[in-house]
């Protein structure tokens, strides 16, 4: 297990500072917002903490978020969770992350316990190179935008997810405009082998939904982070979970924008097991604003 794996699965273990409140730190890195997929992943463990297991475990299959206001690295975030409904099927739970007495994200979660039922997938897996024959997402990077400062340093930190592109990265489009597209697929992984524990692994898709979504967006229209002079962040994000998946296994995550305009872009994702079940359908809306200057 690398460290930045190490580093994520420490930061999912939140501090109880008391009865539905509980306590999430972020990485000691220089950056200048936390990341959405580690407050989103965080909100969860916290309403998962507060779900009863007795008779059955309940497993979320559903949220639906806010990005408020952009998080500080520099200071906890705060976590209240208030225990909407207890029911006999379903749970609900919402979430309040809370940063200088303000909110900055907002979360509301269903639980609902194992049930037999009708069953049909009507999404198709696309047809994409094996994981194992696709370059690092580091090596693709290095050779669109080289090795030089401050790529250097940014392409040497470790990262806690194994990406592998099967479409162009944003960068390359903004090279070559012929490669832009609404479609982005990524296969990635956390490369170790984790824990049999259902939420661990829900919870990890959730804090890596949000690595490419935007980058969906972006690629549309030919444009990229610091490569073009725009400003973007993630203003909602829902997620529903279809069936377990193992995120220590190679995930293909298939993402498309249907639409850009005012400022906003929409984007929508599924992930599926290397065998083609659907495992987990996700949206999100970004803010992209381009500058003229």
């Amino acid at each position: 297990m690398n460290e930045a794996l190490k580093e994520v699965l420490d930061l999912l273990d939140l501090e109880q500072i008391e009865n539905d409140i509980f306590r999430g730190r972020s990485p000691e890195e220089r950056i200048q917002r936390v990341f959405g997929g580690q407050v989103a992943a965080q909100a969860l463990v916290a309403a998962g903490r507060t779900v009863p297991s007795d008779p059955v475990a309940r497993s979320v299959h559903s949220l639906h978020a806010y990005f408020i206001r952009p998080g500080d690295p520099a200071i906890p975030i705060v976590y209240n969770v208030e225990r909407v409904r207890d029911g006999r099927s379903f749970t609900t739970r919402r979430v309040t992350a809370i940063q200088h007495g303000k909110a900055i994200f907002t979360m509301s979660a269903s639980f609902h316990i194992p049930e037999e039922g009708v069953s049909h997938q009507a999404a198709v897996m696309p047809d994409v190179p094996a994981p194992e024959t696709l370059p690092l997402w580091q090596d693709r990077m290095r050779a669109a935008v080289g090795d030089e400062e401050p790529w250097r340093e940014w392409l040497s930190r470790p990262r806690p997810v194994d990406s592998r592109y099967v479409t162009p990265l944003t960068w390359e489009a903004v090279a070559d405009p012929s490669l832009r597209s609404s479609q982005t697929q990524v296969w990635f992984r956390y490369d170790a082998d984790l824990p049999d524990d259902p939420i661990l692994h829900v919870v990890l898709a959730a804090y890596a939904s949000d690595y490419t979504l935007v980058d969906t967006v972006l690629l549309a229209n030919g444009l990229a982070w610091g490569a073009t002079n725009m400003t973007g962040a993630s203003l909602d994000h829902a997620m529903w979970f279809h069936r377990p998946l193992r995120v220590d296994d190679w995930v293909l995550y298939a993402q498309e924008s249907p639409w850009s305009g005012g400022a906003r872009g929409l984007a929508r994702g599924q992930m599926f097991t290397p065998s083609g079940e659907l495992a987990v359908s996700v949206v999100q809306e970004v803010m992209i604003r381009v500058s003229k200057t």
